[in-house]
């Protein structure tokens, strides 16, 4: 590679293709072929020091030391379960870790029967027909959720209801999907936590789309009405879209047996970190409503030998040459962290994923009790079961008590003045003696 620019091999070109190139379309430098305002151009340097790898790792690992350690309960739509090495070992491998997009079914054969198997575990957990792989987030696949129930609802409508207690940055996405949609957003009251079903009854009309629920709740609590919001929306011909995630639903009552049309959540609560957001958003919904899937399927054939083969199928995307029919603009490729799914889901089997789901309602029973027993402070607020989280009502102000946990090493929601949101799952119930202690301090 010495006769590359600077001895890198990264640099494709050497000097002599360089300037040939250069020549040929009529610039003397690459700085040309950039138009940069001169406002925003950088002239200065930024006074980072070369150094070779063992001393650029050494400076990143001072840095890091620099960090607080601080052990997180925080949830509400976000979870940590253990990521096994088995995960980031396999998802690793290169023909898995450079894959774009698998539009190519002849190279990418393995790439997609792992999306196809992990479409099948949706399938299995939801109890309906088809699973796309996969959503931005759960946010976008409860907007594309909407979208779609404008198009396959044989009347007219705009209204779409949603719990009162959903999560605001969640009904901001979907109201983006409503305004070019031309839907209104409505908020239905809740009850002790769950919705409630009398307050919905009154809502609910012949102009709604569709009515969202989730199970479990933002606020952890098991949704017991999950079948009669079903026969109610049902009952007036709109969509009931379900939101939940492959843990909760490896336990609780499959989505089709109450009634669900569609199935949105956060799919990444298993296979990814619990670091900056991170996460993918699934999607499943009936047979009737395929060809209206967002997103991407991969469907299974066989080839010219009478081999089973794997494709991308019916992606009537708007990048693709049928534009005038797309049913989305979801374009990224969420591919890579569906596969992590799909390997966490396949190495857990369907006894290791009962077991988590099982721990995800012990663990919390356990702190909130725990907690309730501190002075100043009653857990868990909603007289209901629970999965992974759950309210504390305290006497002292919320955030306060939420900062000094914050300055003993512990992460909590502040939901307002009274009320702190505790989230335990296998990853910090570790840290929930050191929790106790520095609640029963502050509190």
């Amino acid at each position: 590679m010495s006769g590359r620019r600077g001895g890198s091999p990264y640099v494709p070109h050497t000097d002599a293709e360089t300037a040939a190139m250069l020549e040929t379309i009529g610039v003397e430098d690459e700085s040309e072929l950039f138009d940069v305002p001169e406002s925003i151009r950088f002239e200065g340097a930024f006074g980072i020091d070369s150094q070779d790898e063992r001393g650029t790792a050494r400076e990143i690992e001072q840095v890091l030391s620099r960090n607080d350690e601080t052990a997180s309960f925080l949830g509400r739509g976000h979870y940590a379960h253990h990521v096994p090495a088995v995960v980031e070992r396999l998802s690793a491998r290169s023909e898995f870790l450079t894959s774009y997009t698998q539009y190519q079914p002849e190279v990418a054969q393995g790439f997609l029967q792992a999306l196809f198997e992990y479409q099948s575990m949706l399938v299995e957990l939801t109890g309906l027909d088809v699973a796309n792989s996969s959503m931005y987030d759960r946010a976008t696949a409860l907007g594309e959720a909407a979208t779609l129930a404008t198009r396959v609802r044989e009347t007219s409508g705009s209204r779409v209801l949603v719990p009162e207690l959903l999560r605001e940055e969640q009904r901001e996405v979907l109201e983006n999907y409503a305004i070019g949609a031309g839907l209104d957003v409505e908020a239905y009251p809740s009850d002790d936590g769950n919705a409630d079903l009398e307050a919905l009854t009154a809502t609910i009309d012949d102009d709604v789309v569709m009515v969202y629920a989730e199970n479990p709740t933002v606020r952890g609590t098991i949704e017991e009405q999950l079948a009669e919001i079903g026969d109610l929306a049902d009952g007036h011909d709109a969509l009931f879209c379900l939101g939940s995630d492959p843990v909760a639903l490896a336990l609780l009552e499959a989505p089709a047996s109450v009634g669900a049309d569609v199935v949105v959540g956060d799919a990444g609560a298993l296979g990814l970190g619990h670091a900056y957001g991170m996460s993918h958003g699934l999607f499943a919904t009936r047979e009737s409503f395929l060809r209206q899937v967002p997103g991407r399927l991969v469907g299974a054939g066989t080839d010219g030998s009478g081999r089973r083969a794997y494709t991308l199928t019916l992606q009537t995307r708007e990048q693709h040459i049928r534009q005038e029919r797309a049913t989305s603009n979801i374009c990224t490729n969420q591919a890579w962290v569906a596969l992590r799914t799909a390997i966490h889901a396949a190495w857990l089997g369907a006894d290791g994923l009962v077991e988590l789901a099982e721990e995800a309602v012990r663990a919390p029973k356990e702190l909130a009790a725990r907690v309730d027993d501190i002075d100043g402070v009653d857990a868990p607020v909603h007289d209901r079961h629970h999965f992974r989280e759950f309210l504390a009502r305290t006497d002292r102000p919320a955030p306060a008590v939420r900062d000094d946990l914050r300055d003993r090493g512990y992460a909590v929601h502040a939901l307002d003045g009274d009320h702190l949101q505790l989230c335990v799952t296998d990853v910090n119930e570790h840290a929930t003696d050191g929790l106790v202690g520095a609640l029963s301090e502050v509190a």
